[in-house]
């Protein structure tokens, strides 16, 4: 949550969540920003909150699909990202890493193709390398998140600017153990 330390109905402050042991935050997702209204500003100061507690974060951008049929994905994503890169302190750039996922294939059974994944990716990582400089920018994992699956995992996971995937119903099902198997693929290549 927003607030730093101490009770705060509903949600974990950072002092809590390091207090149980955890290393990882996920902030920004897509379901926080339609549901609870976190704007960029507030997943920045989110993002700030967590670094400065010793937290590592998963920060989730992403466009709705009218966006993309629009050609505005690399705006909406920009406009996500820039609170967030204005937060991060020096040297805590390598703590977070980027998650894509496009809003219009989270848990629609529908998922970007791997060329537009690898393409909004590669977009994102010349983005952070303008804001952030290209030996930080080339440090910082961004992984896919939507609607990753058994059956095209390994497809997306080949693509250069994919790091890694953010999973979500697959990981509840036998098909997760195929996506944990791909990443050898990312390390052999």
């Amino acid at each position: 949550s927003e607030p730093k330390a101490g009770a705060w109905t509903g949600e974990l402050t950072p002092d809590l969540i390091v207090d149980f042991g955890l290393k990882w935050v996920i902030l920004g997702h897509s379901e926080r920003r339609a549901y609870c209204g976190e704007t960029p500003e507030i997943v920045g100061k989110k993002t700030k909150l967590a670094l400065e507690a010793g937290l590592s974060v998963i920060a989730c951008i992403g466009e709705q699909l009218e966006d993309r049929k629009s050609d505005k994905t690399m705006d909406v994503c920009r406009a996500q990202l820039e609170p967030i890169l204005a937060a991060i302190p020096a040297g805590k750039i390598a703590n977070v890493v980027i998650a894509y996922e496009p809003v219009w294939a989270i848990g629609t059974g529908v998922t970007a193709s791997p060329q537009q994944a690898q393409d909004t990716h590669k977009e994102l990582r010349a983005y952070l390398s303008e804001k952030v400089g290209e030996a930080d920018a080339a440090a910082v994992r961004i992984i896919y998140g939507g609607s990753v699956k058994g059956a095209n995992c390994e497809e997306l996971i080949k693509n250069p600017d994919i790091d890694g995937f953010l999973v979500g119903g697959a990981s509840l099902k036998d098909e997760f153990k195929q996506i944990i198997a791909s990443s050898a693929i990312k390390a052999n290549l």
